[in-house]
């Protein structure tokens, strides 16, 4: 801010007074007639001298050179000198540079975008003691990190400059209110981070840790990370930041916390050396099986896989990198550097450089290059970078660099549209076009907003509204290869401008190693995955991604929560499913329906055994005393009550529901109809015998047909009027508990199935207090008493039917029906017929008229 404050009256003047005694910092420039400024954090950390407050301060030292942001660097020197070179695009102008080192700091790299800015040393010494600020550079291509990036937008901004990254990825450097000069060929953590999530959600990790960087790109592209994972379902278990004074204790809590999450897959959106910082805590504290999932600062990051020490834990990691190029002749330009050369000299990076390579010293230093080079021995001038392999040399992962390349070739196509300017179009309709040897830069960052081309590598370069380039990157999986080397293995690409999302985000599977050299996807849960049949139950207290299982209930089936099938529907076995309930009914498939099914064929054949019986007998006295009319009539209604049975044994239809009380009502009307005519000739018959009595003449064969037409009749109207009105239907039972549905006949009008079964039970009622009156009556075979032990079985059978038939459930109740009525039929049968069969089979002497006739024998039976 102090710079800043001194600075406020640098617009468009041409003089403004800098803070006296201010040093100056080393810069590598080359002359031109356009000069680009360049930001390269060459050292990775500095030195803090310590403040007296009552002398001036010592320049700052910075420590620790990085051999992959030189590499960079020389990418820029190289993209210009080939412009210049060639011709084609910028014919008659050259350009030049001035670079300087931000030392991955942000008070650093404002010290140099204020130099970058104009200011001339008049005073001949190391300080400026007042300085002429004129906008000689009309575009900075830098800083690397977004730290450094926010602070220098923040500057450069104010005066329209326009400052190209490439590097810098936070997604807070989009906002055109805040940054309206800031570009970049890196791609924004915004689409860094929506590829991160397709990666989580296509592997299914649903308990993820984040460590993050104390800077703004870390903590700004995990808070990201953190609040759209959450919407996919997914839990943080873990977020932690890496400090950036890189304190022991709080990096091993770090790593106690991992070991303590249960969490196998991690985030780290860091720059590579926090994260190297954090993995060397990782090694030394021995945690080891976890899959990290590197962001794109260090997924292909030098000093991360060419140390052995980080293969063992490092092995299988995966993470977005940008595209990467092979880029003609860099190779060789990179080997051309030496410090002895004529144009060396003037390079104040090449010596620190040389002696950090070879780990010597050159002798001479600079009195402006604050690097420490002691301890270090003479270099014998011997040396030379082709007999070195290193991070600077390495070319195989030209992606950065290739940014840089592209950061050029950008400003180059901005500077070409710009001398292409004709008046009175474009931008300028009312002014003259702009003055190429005098270049404003709000000019050229019009134009440079405006860039779209295509390079010798087919890649398209442009800029979106927020000066954002197309998202496009590759996902490189960690490979550990036999010679001991790690190799970034492309296993798959993401593709922002592919229009839908689930093919944004393509991966080949087969080709990916995990941690441990494993080829199956990690497994990174709070909680198991519930089985079939089971429901997610929320622990309390813990996130929504920890839960236990719980059994579904039967008749549901589990989803997020298990769910009740339809009435119609029952859960499957898995309950993972609704199937059709099974549909239950009294079936001649099943074993109580055959059971059935055999005992009414069974009464069946008996019957019409009975018949062919009394039919071969007809003529004998047993089977023609008391109407042998009416006892084939009675066994052709006991035929009938035994094939109605076979109704209620099927699934239930419109048909077999109108057949089956009717049918059933009928009949055995009929049946008892026929009883009672018996009974009452019985009856009759031995009162007629008595003198002058002439009773037997309304009691003969016709009589007989009327009271069983009549009987017969009454139910036959009963049973019209119940179709007519209120008809059986078949109806579907769902219990909501049971996995059936209970298939049966509603019976309509309940008032209609009474009256059927009252009006039966009426005659039997009748036929029973006959038959007990004729009990006694004197003859050899008294029939009487034979149908009053068939009308008491009968109504014990009904009785006892009522009970038994409203507390049967399902298809059990219709059993107890087809059980009633096989039951009272056989009951019929047996006490009617069976005694007059075993006198016509087995005791043919007794079939004799003298036989029946017999009083005194009569007396002595009864």
């Amino acid at each position: 801010m102090l710079f800043l404050n001194k600075l406020t009256v640098f617009s468009y003047q041409d003089q403004c007074e800098i803070i006296p005694g201010t040093m100056s910092l080393p810069a590598l420039e080359k002359k031109g007639d356009i000069i680009l400024g360049g930001l390269f954090s060459l050292h990775d950390m500095v030195v803090e001298p310590s403040l007296s407050f009552t002398s001036t301060p010592p320049s700052t030292q910075c420590m620790r050179f990085n051999f992959r942001t030189f590499r960079w660097m020389q990418t820029m020197i190289f993209a210009i000198e080939e412009i210049n070179r060639k011709g084609n695009l910028l014919p008659n102008i050259t350009l030049g540079y001035k670079i300087y080192d931000s030392c991955s700091t942000p008070h650093q790299a404002l010290k140099a975008v204020l130099e970058l800015m104009g200011t001339e040393n008049n005073s001949g010494g190391n300080t400026h003691q007042q300085g002429v600020c004129r906008e000689s550079i009309p575009a900075v291509i830098g800083d690397g990190g977004s730290t450094q990036s926010l602070v220098v937008a923040h500057f450069l901004g104010v005066f329209h400059v326009p400052q190209v990254s490439y590097f810098s990825s936070c997604a807070c450097l989009s906002d055109k209110n805040k940054f309206p000069a800031f570009l970049r060929t890196m791609p924004s953590d915004f689409f860094q981070v929506d590829a991160l999530l397709q990666l989580v959600k296509h592997f299914g990790w649903t308990w993820v840790g984040v460590i993050a960087g104390d800077d703004d790109y870390g903590r700004g592209g995990a808070n990201i990370f953190i609040n759209e994972v959450t919407k996919l379902g997914a839990c943080v278990a873990l977020h932690e930041i890496i400090p950036k004074n890189r304190a022991q204790s709080t990096i091993s809590s770090i790593v106690s916390n991992i070991q303590s999450s249960g969490v196998w897959v991690i985030l780290v959106f860091a720059v590579e050396q926090d994260a190297a910082v954090l993995f060397d805590e990782v090694l030394r504290m021995e945690l080891a099986g976890i899959q990290w999932l590197a962001s794109e600062a260090w997924s292909t990051a030098a000093i991360l896989s060419t140390p052995r020490k980080y293969h063992h834990i490092l092995q299988g990691s995966m993470g977005f990198a940008i595209r990467r190029a092979d880029i003609p002749g860099l190779r060789d330009f990179l080997l051309r550097l030496n410090p002895l050369s004529s144009d060396a000299s003037n390079d104040p990076f090449l010596a620190p450089f040389w002696e950090e390579v070879f780990q010597c010293s050159l002798g001479v230093q600079a009195e402006d290059q604050k690097y420490n080079t002691e301890g270090k021995p003479p270099c014998s001038g011997t040396e030379e970078l082709q007999s070195i392999a290193n991070i600077y040399s390495d070319v195989s992962q030209l992606r950065i660099s290739y940014n840089v390349y592209k950061a050029v070739y950008a400003l180059a196509h901005a500077i070409k549209a710009m001398r292409s300017c004709v008046k009175g179009k474009g931008p300028f309709l009312q002014q003259a076009c702009p003055d190429m040897d005098n270049i404003k830069p709000w000019q050229l960052l019009h134009y440079i907003k405006q860039v779209k081309y295509f390079n010798t590598f087919g890649d398209e370069t442009k800029f979106d509204e927020n000066g954002d380039p197309t998202a496009m990157y590759d996902l490189v999986n960690w490979q550990l290869k036999p010679n001991g080397k790690m190799d970034f293995v492309t296993v798959g690409k993401f593709d922002e401008t592919t229009a839908a999302s689930h093919h944004k985000l393509q991966i080949q599977e087969e080709n990916i190693l995990w941690t441990g050299n494993q080829t199956k996807v990690p497994l990174s849960v709070c909680s198991n995955v519930c089985p079939p049949g089971t429901r997610k139950a929320i622990r309390p207290n813990f996130p929504i991604c920890c839960h236990d299982c719980v059994v579904c209930a039967a008749g549901e089936i589990n989803a997020i929560e298990c769910i009740r099938c339809l009435p119609e529907f029952w859960s499957s076995a898995e309950k993972t499913a609704c199937i059709p309930k099974q549909m239950e009914f009294l079936s001649f498939s099943d074993t109580m329906g055959i059971i059935l099914m055999v005992i009414s064929l069974t009464g069946i054949f008996s019957t019409c055994f009975v018949v062919f019986i009394f039919y071969c007998h007809r003529s004998t006295p047993i089977v023609r005393a008391n109407n042998s009319e009416l006892s084939f009539l009675l066994l052709l209604s006991l035929t009938l009550c035994f094939l109605c049975s076979l109704i209620f044994i099927s699934q239930p239809s419109k048909l077999s529901c109108l057949l089956r009380h009717t049918a059933f009502g009928i009949t055995f009307v009929l049946c008892i109809s026929c009883i009672l005519g018996k009974t009452i000739v019985v009856l009759i018959a031995f009162k007629a015998t008595l003198p002058g009595s002439h009773v037997m003449k309304w009691f003969g064969p016709l009589q007989q047909r009327i009271i069983i037409t009549f009987c017969t009749l009454v139910q036959v109207i009963i049973c019209t009027v119940w179709l007519v009105v209120a008809p059986p239907m078949p109806q579907k039972l769902m219990p909501r508990d049971s996995p059936i549905v209970i298939l049966l006949c509603d019976k309509g009008s309940h008032l209609a199935y009474a009256l059927v079964l009252g009006y039966i039970g009426l005659l039997a009622c009748l036929c029973l207090v006959l038959a007990f009156l004729a009990r006694k009556l004197p003859d050899n075979f008294n029939e009487a008493r034979i149908i009053t032990f068939s009308m008491i079985i009968f109504c014990a059978v009904w009785i006892a039917f009522i009970p038994a038939y409203i507390s049967s459930p399902g298809k059990y109740s219709t059993v107890t029906e087809v059980f009633a009525i096989l039951a009272s039929s056989y009951g019929l049968l047996g006490c009617i017929f069976a005694p007059k069969c075993y006198i016509v089979l087995l005791r043919p002497e007794k079939n004799t008229r003298k036989h029946l006739m017999s009083k005194t024998s009569a007396s002595k039976r009864f």
